[in-house]
């Protein structure tokens, strides 16, 4: 396995940091890892090394405000930042010809299909974990209208704190999250969750111009992702190859579940299907 960490100049100046592995036989295809609201890259090395055996190259920034990259969360109020930055790090990897796959989990999930829905052309594939695309059962239709009105006048007031027991049903995974310096253990600030909220709201109308090849899996006990928002890819997805699986009993981390070795085969069959 070859690693490189390489930065470039993202949205609003910033710098975006991000890895790049090839695996150490033959690539069959690059795929660009996700992740999602708070984390970063560093968190899915097992799932990288899934991928590596499997043949793929592997993409894996750090958004605007997370990880290595610059800023802090409270700073990215716009979602389309995060979405042209992903597009600037695919850009910047020399592919060779090779199919491209985009894997996105949670926010991550929403990064990936709004990447995948406004640049369909080149891509061959897009899988969704725990896809952050409705917002959750608990917030009232006023809420919702309100959130982006909210985030855009006071962007940096705290506004939700996201629950490490719902990460996971692993203790040892929800105490690695706890005790990692580089996830964002605070409440997620208004500004962020206003724009996350803002780009929810436009996926039902623009799910149905669905044209890639899709793999939509959630945990039905996600607390913090809403399942309906998988289950509305699977019945509004346009073009027909959509495929969604509930795991019943999952937290949101599916790849961190007790049940990991599943859904990464379960992704691996399908990517080596599409």
């Amino acid at each position: 396995m070859a690693h490189s960490e390489r930065s470039l100049l993202g949205s609003r100046g910033r710098t975006i940091v991000y890895d790049v592995y090839r695996p150490d036989t033959e690539a069959i295809g690059v795929i660009a890892l996700v992740h999602g609201l708070g984390e970063h890259a560093g968190r899915y090395g097992h799932v990288i090394a899934k991928l590596l055996e499997a043949g793929y190259v592997v993409v894996a920034p750090d958004h605007a405000g997370h990880g290595r990259s610059d800023g802090t969360p409270a700073d990215v109020q716009d979602f389309g930042d995060f979405v042209a930055d992903l597009g600037r790090v695919i850009g910047a990897v020399e592919r060779a010809g090779l199919p491209l796959y985009v894997v996105g989990h949670s926010m991550g999930g929403a990064i990936a299909l709004s990447y995948t829905l406004d640049r369909p052309d080149g891509i061959a594939g897009l899988v969704l974990s725990g896809p952050a695309v409705v917002p959750g059962a608990d917030l009232s239709p006023v809420m919702v209208a309100l959130a982006p009105v909210l985030g855009g006048l006071v962007p940096r007031l705290p506004a939700t704190a996201l629950p490490a027991s719902a990460v996971s049903r692993d203790p040892e995974v929800v105490a690695a999250y706890e005790a990692d310096p580089q996830v964002f253990h605070g409440k997620i600030p208004a500004g962020l969750g206003g724009a996350l909220i803002a780009e929810m709201t436009t996926f039902p109308k623009r799910l149905p111009g669905l044209r890639v090849p899709t793999l939509a899996l959630h945990g039905g006990r996600d607390a913090l992702a809403n399942p309906d928002g998988t289950r509305m890819i699977g019945e509004l997805g346009g073009g027909g190859d959509v495929t969604v699986k509930i795991y019943p009993e999952l937290f949101h981390e599916i790849f961190n579940e007790p049940e990991q070795d599943e859904v990464l085969d379960d992704v691996l069959t399908w990517l080596e299907a599409h």
